[in-house]
C-alpha cells in the first residue's frame, strides 16, 4: 500500500482552510509523525513510541488499555514476532497520554459504507485517513479495533527496533548487519557470538530508525496462536494494579453524591451531620453535587448520604412512560439519515403478504464491577490522575482545564480497568476526583463512587423503538422498511468531548440496521433521532446493541410468515451477499445440528449480526424445567478474517454474548420522579454460573478484511435468545428485558 503522505498528496488536501490552535494546515499537518513521548534515561533506549530497551530489558509502551480483553498480550505478540524477543521477555506497560498513541482505525469506522462491502480501495483509504486520529487526539480504546489498530503499527515498531539493533551490533563487530542474525533478545553473528539487546540500547538510542519489509505470516511464531495472557499471574495472585488499588503516601479518601435528578441542579446542602462524624476531614461542594474527604472510603460513602441536599429536577419527563413517548415521538419528524435505501419500499410488491411489528428495548447501565474511581494529586502547578481509563488524551485535557493548567503539566497514569464496556471513555469520574484534589492541594485523594452512585449516574445505553415493515413472497424476503428511534450517543459524546453541539447524520444509531448482508431487493432502514436529556453513551457494541434485536427478530418474523425455517430463510438471502457471513450460520447450523425441529420442552433460536467488521451467527437453546426456562447451551461462529490469537477470540464471543444475555434476560435501566430506580446489582442481575449455558465457539478466517473481537458477540445473543423463546413457547419477545414475559431461571 502506499503510504499515507503519497495517498494524501495524490487525492487531498484535508482542512487546507481549516484553524487548529491559530495555525492553517493542510496534508502535511495531518500526516506528519507525532513526537516520541518516551523520555529515556540514561543507559535506556526508546527506539519509538512503542518500544523502550535498557539493561533490564524490552518494555513495550501499549496504547489500548488492558480491560479483560487481552490486548496487553497481542500487542506484545505482535512487537516480539517482528523484534525477535521471546513473549516472556516483554514488559507491557500503558504508554502515557500522547498524540502517538493515537487510534488509527476509529476514523475508517465511521466512513459511510456497510463494512461488508468495502472494496480494497475503501479499506486502504479508512486506513490512510486514520491518522486524522492524532491530530484529533484520539487515543481511545474503544470500537473493537485494538488489533487492527496495532496489526501493523506494532510490527512495524518491533521490525524497526530489530533491524537497529542489528546496525549498532554490526558497527561494533566492523560487520555487514545483512550477516547478522537475531533470537531471543540477542543479535548473533556469523561466528555464533551474541551480544544481548540490552548491551545495544545505548548505541542503538544513537542510530536513525529503520524501515525494513515485515515478515510473511509463513514465518510468524506467535501470531496466529494462542498465548498464555500476560496480566494472567499478576490478576489471580491478587498483585494487579487497578483504580482502586491505587496507594500513595498521605492519601485521603473520598466519596462524591450527584443529582439523582440527573443533569439537574444543586439547590443547597445541609452537612452539619457530616461534617460531626468523626474522620470527616472535608465537604467539597462540586456545583450539581458534593463529596466528603475522609480517612477511608467506608467513612466517606456513609458521610456523604448523611448530608441533607435540595436537588432541582431532571431536564427530561420524570418517568419511563413519558421518556419511551418521547422517543416515540421522534418518528413524526424526518430521519436523521437514511443509509440504505434500495429497491422501492413503498408499495407492497403483488401478491406478497406483509408482516409488521413494533419493538422496544430499556436503557441499559454499563454495570463494571468495578465502581468508577480516580486518584488524584493537585499541586498548584500540577497534576496527577490515577485512574482505569479508555481514552487518557481526552481526560487529561478535560482534567486541565478544570485545574487551569496547561496539558504539559498534566500527568495520567492508566492502570487495569476492572470492566470498560464504553463507561472508562467518559470523563466524569476524572473530573469529579480533580475537584475534590484541588481542595486539599498536595495531598492525594481517591475518589471511590458507592454502587448505587455508580449505577445511578451512568451515561446509559439508550433506550430504543423499531417500527418494521416487512414483505414475504415464494418463501423469500422482498421487503423490508425499518425506523428506528433512540438518542444519539454520538451527538452527547462529541458534545462532552469538545463542548461544541453535535450534528450530522449518526451512523451509530443505525448501525447493526441498515448494514446487514441481506440481499433484499425493496430494503430502506432509517434512524430517527430523540430530542432528550437523559444522558447515553457507549455501551458494549452500541448501537448495534439494540438494532441486532430488531433486525433479527424480525427476521425470524418473517420467516416465520413465509414458512420457512429461520436459519435457512437467512441463509438464502446471504449467500449471494456476502459469503463469509454465510459461512457463519452453516457453521453454527453444522456446530449445533440444527434440523429445525425441536423436541417439546426444548426451544431453538438463531440469529446474525455484521458488526465492527465481523460476522457472528449464533444459536441458543433453552429448555423447559417444570415452567422455568433454563438457558441450556449455546454456539457461536465468527469470522475474523485473522485470528491473531484464537482462544483469546473465543474468550471474547464467549464474554460478548454473556454480556449480551445478561441485558437481554434483566438489564433494564427505568426512572420515576426523574431518578434512576436501580441502585445495585440486586436490582440490575446478570447471568450467573448456574444459568449460564455450555458454550462452543468456531472461529472462522475467510473474511477480506480483519474484523474486531470484544464486541461483537453481544449483538446476536439477545435475538437469539427471545427467538428460542418463541420456538419454546410460541410467545414473540418483541421487548427487553426477558424475565418481564418470561419464567426464566435466577
Amino acid at each position: 500500500m502506499a503510504s499515507v503522505g503519497k495517498i494524501l498528496r495524490r487525492t487531498f488536501l484535508i482542512g487546507s482552510a481549516a484553524i487548529v490552535g491559530g495555525v492553517a494546515f493542510g496534508a502535511y499537518y495531518v500526516s506528519r509523525p507525532a513526537a516520541n513521548p518516551l523520555k529515556p534515561g540514561k543507559g535506556q533506549a526508546a527506539l519509538s513510541p512503542f518500544v523502550l530497551i535498557d539493561q533490564n530489558g524490552v518494555t513495550l509502551f501499549a496504547p489500548r488499555a488492558e480491560m479483560g480483553q487481552g490486548v496487553k498480550t497481542t500487542w506484545a505478540a505482535l512487537i516480539a514476532e517482528e523484534l525477535d524477543v521471546d513473549l516472556d521477555q516483554i514488559t507491557v506497560l500503558h504508554g502515557p497520554a500522547a498524540a502517538a498513541y493515537y487510534n488509527s482505525a476509529l476514523i475508517g469506522e465511521g466512513l459511510p459504507n456497510k463494512g461488508y462491502d468495502v472494496s480494497d480501495f475503501q479499506h486502504n483509504l479508512g486506513e490512510t485517513l486514520g491518522v486524522l486520529g492524532r491530530t484529533l487526539g484520539l487515543q481511545v480504546t474503544g470500537g473493537s479495533t485494538s488489533m487492527k489498530d496495532g496489526f501493523e503499527r506494532m510490527r512495524q515498531a518491533g521490525a524497526s527496533a530489530r533491524e537497529t539493533l542489528k546496525r549498532a551490533a554490526a558497527s561494533r563487530l566492523g560487520a555487514d548487519p545483512a550477516e547478522l542474525k537475531t533470537a531471543s533478545g540477542y543479535v548473533i553473528a556469523p561466528n555464533g557470538d551474541r551480544i544481548a539487546y540490552t548491551d545495544l540500547a545505548v548505541d542503538a538510542a544513537g542510530l536513525e530508525p529503520v524501515d525494513i519489509p515485515l515478515r510473511d505470516p509463513s514465518q510468524w511464531r506467535y501470531l496466529g496462536q494462542t498465548q498464555p495472557r500476560l496480566d494472567m499471574a499478576e490478576k489471580v495472585t491478587g498483585t494487579a494494579e487497578f483504580g482502586v488499588d491505587v496507594r500513595l503516601p498521605g492519601m485521603k479518601f473520598a466519596s462524591a453524591r450527584i443529582n439523582p435528578k440527573l443533569g439537574g441542579v444543586m439547590n443547597g446542602f445541609d452537612d452539619s451531620a457530616a461534617k460531626s462524624m468523626p474522620g470527616v476531614e472535608k465537604i467539597v461542594d462540586l456545583g450539581n453535587g458534593v463529596a466528603v474527604v475522609a480517612n477511608n472510603t467506608w467513612l466517606a460513602n456513609q458521610a456523604v448520604e448523611a448530608i441533607d441536599v435540595d436537588w432541582g429536577d431532571a431536564p427530561y419527563p420524570p418517568e419511563t412512560d413519558a421518556i419511551f413517548a418521547k422517543i416515540a415521538k421522534a418518528f413524526d419528524d424526518a430521519p436523521n439519515s437514511t443509509m440504505r435505501d434500495d429497491g422501492d419500499v413503498s408499495v407492497t410488491p403483488d401478491g406478497a403478504a406483509e408482516v409488521t411489528a413494533e419493538y422496544q428495548v430499556p436503557y441499559l447501565a454499563h454495570a463494571t464491577m468495578e465502581p468508577m474511581n480516580a486518584t488524584a494529586l493537585f499541586t498548584g502547578k500540577t497534576l496527577d490522575l490515577w485512574c482505569g481509563n479508555q481514552a487518557p488524551t481526552l481526560i487529561r485535557r478535560h482534567v486541565a482545564g478544570i485545574a487551569n493548567l496547561d496539558t504539559d503539566a498534566v500527568e495520567v497514569h492508566t492502570t487495569y480497568l476492572g470492566g470498560g464496556f464504553g463507561r472508562r471513555g467518559e470523563l466524569d469520574f476524572g473530573e469529579i476526583a480533580t475537584k475534590v484534589a484541588m481542595a486539599l492541594p498536595g495531598t492525594p485523594v481517591q475518589t471511590t463512587w458507592s454502587r448505587e452512585e455508580d449505577m445511578r449516574h451512568d451515561y446509559y445505553r439508550p433506550g430504543a423503538i423499531a417500527r418494521m415493515r416487512g414483505a414475504v413472497k415464494d418463501g423469500k424476503a422482498v421487503l423490508i422498511d425499518g425506523k428506528v428511534a433512540a438518542q444519539s450517543s454520538v451527538h452527547q459524546v462529541v458534545g462532552r468531548y469538545t463542548g461544541l453541539p453535535g450534528g450530522g447524520p449518526d451512523k451509530v444509531l443505525v448501525e447493526g440496521f441498515f448494514n446487514q448482508p441481506y440481499a433484499v431487493p425493496n430494503y430502506r432502514m432509517s434512524g430517527h433521532i430523540a430530542d432528550l436529556k437523559v444522558p447515553v453513551g457507549f455501551w458494549r457494541s452500541v448501537g448495534n446493541s439494540y438494532n441486532g434485536f430488531f433486525h433479527e427478530t424480525f427476521m425470524d418474523e418473517m420467516a416465520h410468515a413465509a414458512g420457512r425455517d429461520p436459519l435457512e430463510f437467512r441463509l438464502e438471502l446471504m449467500k449471494s451477499e456476502h459469503a463469509p457471513s454465510a459461512g457463519c450460520l452453516e457453521a453454527v447450523r453444522d456446530m449445533s445440528g440444527w434440523t429445525g425441529q425441536t423436541p417439546d420442552g426444548v426451544g431453538r433460536g438463531v440469529a446474525f449480526t455484521y458488526s465492527f467488521g465481523t460476522p457472528v451467527a449464533q444459536v441458543i437453546e433453552v429448555v423447559d424445567e417444570d415452567g422455568t426456562i433454563r438457558i441450556n447451551k449455546a454456539w457461536i461462529a465468527c469470522d475474523m478474517g485473522l485470528a491473531l490469537d484464537p482462544e483469546n477470540v473465543k474468550a471474547q464471543m464467549f464474554g460478548g454474548m454473556m454480556y449480551g444475555l445478561s441485558a437481554a434476560c434483566f438489564g433494564e435501566i427505568t426512572f420515576a420522579e426523574g431518578a434512576v430506580e436501580q441502585f445495585n446489582f440486586p436490582d440490575y442481575d446478570a447471568i450467573r454460573m448456574h444459568t449460564a449455558p455450555q458454550v462452543e465457539v468456531r472461529v472462522l478466517e475467510t473474511n477480506r478484511h480483519m474484523g474486531g473481537a470484544g464486541e461483537p458477540g453481544t449483538p446476536p445473543s439477545m435475538p437469539a435468545l427471545g427467538n428460542a423463546l418463541f420456538d419454546l413457547t410460541g410467545q414473540r419477545a418483541r421487548s427487553l428485558p426477558l424475565i418481564n414475559q418470561f419464567d426464566l431461571l435466577i
